[in-house]
């Protein structure tokens, strides 16, 4: 059995199992793989506790994830594997084993990749080679999977492309829609939500839905994403409630709407992927924009519909013919559910991952 260490970008909640076991957020991706692994954990907590002086000197200097990155070196002769959350911690972390070395016992990397199609990311691979010392890229977008291989030449057993995930028994389909969020008033118009920070185009779907007899919800907030809320600086239209939900009651958000719009600016990454694979786990139909690199999970007519991006006309024409056919909604959001019970829930997703590890 290997010994892997894993990391977190981030705190992980002292309370986080209380709250899973009650019912009040999904469970938590990074501690099914750690179980299933199995895995040692390292967070921003256990970083600071175990980094030392030259870790809060790198911490001040470069951030958490470079002190979380170097955290790992230190500890790389325990572990055969390294499984990095995401290039902030695995690229510092490539950094660091090409230079300094994979220790003794030859450690190995794998490193989850969000997009590395962007100036600064590249840099690092361009000029300074460290793709050599990324064992596994696992990608959650098709696009990203190709530029990969094709700018570094990386050989495609090397850039996996795993289905991202959603905790299904959290988010499903029949859970009670008896209540509304607190905030949320009741309305004889129908509802339709729209979830998440990256990227999201909240001006063109203001514009689209302005005058509908429709109410939407905008859950702009996001716990990854350092995003700003395109919503500000806007009018907000009669029609159009913004506010930060709890997961739980984001569940409650998706359980009363119609359905679900995803409205994004032009990406080459799965912005949007979280939201949009909840509401298809709630049975929803999802618009979403069409772009670059969201193009991997809702399909065209079974699934849910694709809009041009920043299209206001386009959009309200799609929202207006899924609030016009509603048996047509359901059956989108149906075979979403079926998607994901079959390819995108949380227990596949640890399965795909643990075999890549296993393999590694």
């Amino acid at each position: 059995m290997k010994t892997i260490l894993l990391t977190v970008s981030g705190v992980i909640p002292p309370d986080l199992d209380t709250r899973i076991a009650a019912g009040q957020r999904p469970r938590a991706d990074y501690l099914e793989l750690a179980r299933a692994l199995p895995a040692t954990l390292i967070d921003y907590a256990t970083m600071r506790a175990n980094g030392g002086l030259a870790g809060r000197l790198i911490e001040r200097v470069a951030g958490p994830n470079a002190a979380l990155a170097w955290a790992c070196f230190r500890q790389r002769g325990h572990f055969q594997v390294i499984f990095t959350d995401g290039e902030q911690v695995g690229i510092p972390l490539a950094l660091l084993l090409k230079g300094l070395g994979r220790g003794p016992q030859k450690t190995r990397h794998a490193m989850i990749v969000h997009i590395l199609s962007v100036g600064k990311k590249m840099l690092f691979f361009d000029r300074l080679g460290i793709a050599s010392h990324v064992d596994r890229f696992l990608v959650y977008a098709t696009r990203q999977k190709e530029f990969i291989e094709q700018r570094w030449d990386v050989p495609p057993a090397r850039v996996l492309w795993t289905p991202f995930q959603v905790d299904d028994q959290f988010f499903r389909p029949d859970f009670p829609a008896d209540e509304l969020p607190a905030g949320v008033p009741a309305s004889d118009s129908p509802m339709i939500c729209s979830v998440g920070l990256e990227f999201r185009d909240y001006p063109t779907l203001m514009a689209a839905v302005e005058g509908m007899n429709v109410r939407a919800v905008l859950a702009a907030a996001s716990p990854w994403s350092k995003r700003d809320d395109t919503t500000q600086g806007q009018t907000i239209p009669a029609n159009v409630l913004v506010r930060r939900f709890s997961q739980f009651e984001l569940r409650q958000v998706y359980a009363h709407s119609r359905f679900v719009v995803m409205p994004l600016y032009p990406v080459e990454f799965q912005a949007g992927v979280t939201a949009i694979l909840e509401a298809m786990a709630m049975g929803k139909a999802v618009i979403c924009t069409r772009t670059p690199g969201q193009t991997d999970v809702v399909v065209e007519g079974e699934t849910g519909l694709y809009v041009p991006p920043q299209d206001p006309a386009a959009l309200r024409q799609a929202i207006q013919f899924l609030l016009d056919h509603p048996e047509e909604a359901a059956q989108m959001g149906a075979k979403g559910r079926k998607v994901i019970e079959t390819q995108m829930n949380l227990d596949q997703y640890v399965f795909g991952l643990k075999q890549m590890v296993d393999n590694l």
